[in-house]
């Protein structure tokens, strides 16, 4: 400030000096807030700390973009997702289709690839006249889209979130708890840039001292950052760096600083407005002296700083003239005056020593004083530097307890993420539960249906149709229901089945086999009254006595029939259907005898393997060979008979009913899409 000759001050001059923001955004997307910055006159620095990359397999991305029509909602979480998203697709983004984006940029962002409001439904949190309450993130994006869609607008839908590789799981976490299918797909990669050499030069020369700003705006940003620093500053210009003013558009990266030791950090708010009129702010003002006038003396100019600085309010000047001409006095005056002259000598000299007897005991007070104020600085200065080696040790604990808290709050993210992983995990089988108990349900029916068929136990089978009917009477769905009625009508089948014994069937076969080999074949069995033998005579003096007829008449009677008997054994006549049977040698008969088995152990494998067409083959050839080949008139040859007959009879019951009306209502629930 300055002062005029009558004591009143002006006012001062304000100037701002030379000033220079860090921008640390991507390469190539600070263009418009650096234009801005330049109108302003305020210097800038592009020193880029993330890359942008595009993803390594685009695939899956494009497999998103070209299926636009299966979902009800498409979230885009930053302008650069926009513009790598759009840059693999080629189609005309749906009217119909509407848009999630969680701030300004983003919305200029869709701007300039011809995505804009009122042809396309653009939902971002609203920023309006209330810039300064705006939340630009996933929290205020979730609450725009509950206020476009409602609270109930998710259940059912199909969301698609389009970000970088990572990222937060917020916004995707909300939208499941609100009943949404959510997909998430990579549409970039963050990499960490190697700044160049020009550029840590302009850095070293701004943390010399320099005023300056950086702008972070994102944390990953701040941990570049910080990692970056490590390697390539000194110590004392990290600490210039952390003392450093940091502008950020969020709350959650100056806290990310904060905990990395940032000690200064400014919140905007998100858009280039916001963080233009923060910057500004940041400049720091200067106060420039206004030249001196030359027409005013060096007393003057003393005494306008002595008056500005005391701020008081101007007086008159005293002015010292010269002395006047003593007065023209008599003799006697003169006379009584220098007789009063010693005296006032005397007391010249008395107040001289009074005055120099004071100046000596206040200068040795005055000395007291100074030794006095000289211990006491010792002891504040003692006091100081205790109380800033403390102060050192209570930043440092303050350091490390901030590193300890990013430490566990990076620990409670991984905790996070695998707890929605698990979350995931329990709604994809709450969701797949009744695909669960279809597979189990087949899986029983497929194995009921294996051993219904190679054991024939029905039993069996009838419990493993009863416990798939329990596992699903659980389910309310109608794909249920129409399973069961399957099953229900597959177990009355296996109800009204008959019992087969193929034990005892088979049993009666190994019996038939066992005798085969002593059966007789046509022609080699003897008849037993054609044997020839005596006649036995008969009494006829008893026989007379008792019927009274004569002797000889009797006599002739036992003669006549012996002789009939004799000849009637030695002739024979005999029925053979098959003339082919009595050429069948001794030697061919064991061959015939081995076919006829090799036919039942043919019919007795047939029968356990429930082959009904092979079964009745085998036995009607064996049945065929016993009467062509062997005597039926030989009981051992009936015997045999009879147990082929009585498994024939048998096997009628043999073919059992199957499980297909059961598997084909699990198969057509399986095949539905």
């Amino acid at each position: 400030m300055t002062a005029d000759s009558s004591g009143n001050t002006s006012s001062s001059t304000v100037g701002k000096t030379a000033f220079t923001v860090v921008i640390t955004r991507p390469a190539g997307q600070s263009s418009e807030l650096i234009s801005r910055l330049a109108e302003a006159g305020i210097a800038t620095l592009d020193f880029p700390l993330i890359d942008i990359a595009p993803v390594t397999d685009a695939a899956p991305l494009r497999a998103a973009l070209a299926s636009l029509e299966r979902y009800a909602l498409v979230v885009f979480v930053s302008p650069n997702a926009i513009d790598q998203a759009f840059a693999h697709s080629d189609a005309i983004w749906p009217h119909a289709l509407p848009i999630g984006v969680v701030g300004p940029g983003s919305v200029q962002a869709l701007a300039r690839h011809g995505v804009a409001a009122p042809a396309y439904n653009v939902i971002s949190p609203p920023s309006g006249h209330d810039e300064e309450t705006a939340r630009f993130d996933s929290e205020g994006l979730f609450a725009a889209l509950e206020t476009a869609l409602g609270a109930t607008g998710f259940e059912g839908k199909r969301v698609l979130i389009v970000r970088g590789d990572g990222g937060r799981e917020w916004l995707a976490e909300r939208l499941r708890e609100a009943g949404a299918e959510v997909e998430t797909v990579a549409a970039y990669r963050r990499l960490v840039p190697e700044p160049s050499i020009g550029g840590w030069a302009r850095v070293h020369e701004l943390l010399a001292g320099l005023p300056h700003a950086w702008l972070l705006t994102s944390s990953e940003g701040v941990r570049n950052l910080h990692e970056l620093a490590q390697d390539h500053l000194t110590t004392g210009e990290i600490a210039a760096l952390k003392h450093a003013t940091l502008v950020t558009p969020h709350p959650r990266i100056a806290q990310t600083a904060r905990a990395l030791g940032f000690d200064s950090m400014t919140v905007s708010g998100a858009g280039d407005d916001r963080i233009a009129r923060a910057l500004l702010a940041a400049v720091p003002t200067v106060v420039q002296p206004a030249p001196s006038n030359p027409a005013h003396s060096p007393a003057q100019s003393r005494m306008t700083e002595t008056t500005a600085s005391t701020n008081a309010s101007p007086q008159p000047a005293a002015t010292t003239g010269l002395p006047p001409n003593p007065p023209f006095t008599p003799y006697e005056a003169q006379k009584r005056r220098s007789a009063s002259g010693p005296l006032l000598w005397f007391v010249v000299v008395i107040l001289a020593c009074g005055a120099g007897v004071g100046g000596f005991a206040l200068n040795r007070k005055v000395e007291r004083a100074e030794q006095q104020l000289a211990q006491r600085q010792q002891a504040n200065d003692a006091q100081t530097s205790e109380l800033r080696v403390k102060t050192e040790q209570a930043l440092a604990t303050v350091h490390q307890s901030d590193a300890q808290v990013a430490q566990l709050e990076g620990k409670l993210a991984d905790a996070q993420t695998a707890q929605q992983a698990l979350q995931q995990q329990y709604t994809d089988l709450a969701r797949n539960r009744d695909d669960w108990t279809f597979a189990e349900v087949g899986q029983m029916l497929s194995a009921a249906s294996q051993q219904l068929q190679l054991t024939g136990n029905t039993q069996l089978a009838l419990f493993a149709l009863q416990s798939a009917d329990t596992r699903l009477a659980a389910s309310d769905s109608p794909q249920a229901v129409t399973v069961r009625k399957a099953i229900a009508q597959d177990i009355d089948k296996l109800k009204a089945a008959p019992s087969t014994d193929l034990t005892g069937l088979a049993i009666k076969l190994d019996n038939a086999i066992d005798q085969i080999d002593s059966l007789p074949l046509s022609g080699e069995s003897p008849i037993a009254h054609a044997t020839p033998k005596a006649a036995t005579w008969a009494d006829t003096a008893k026989v007379a006595a008792a019927t009274g007829e004569p002797r000889w008449k009797v006599w002739w009677r036992e003669v006549t029939t012996g002789i009939g008997q004799q000849l009637t054994s030695l002739v024979q006549v005999r029925r053979i259907d098959n003339a082919d049977a009595m050429l069948v040698t001794p030697d061919q008969g064991y061959f015939v005898r081995e076919n006829v088995k090799l036919r039942l152990l043919s019919a007795r494998l047939a029968l356990l393997s429930r082959n009904q067409t092979t079964l009745k083959s085998d036995l009607q050839a064996a049945q065929s060979a016993l009467t062509r080949y062997f005597d039926n008139a030989s009981k051992k040859t009936q015997t045999v008979e009879d147990l082929v007959k009585q498994v024939d009879a048998g096997s009628a019951a043999v073919e059992l009913p199957n499980l297909n009306t059961s598997l084909q209502a699990v198969n057509q629930y399986r095949n539905r899409g």
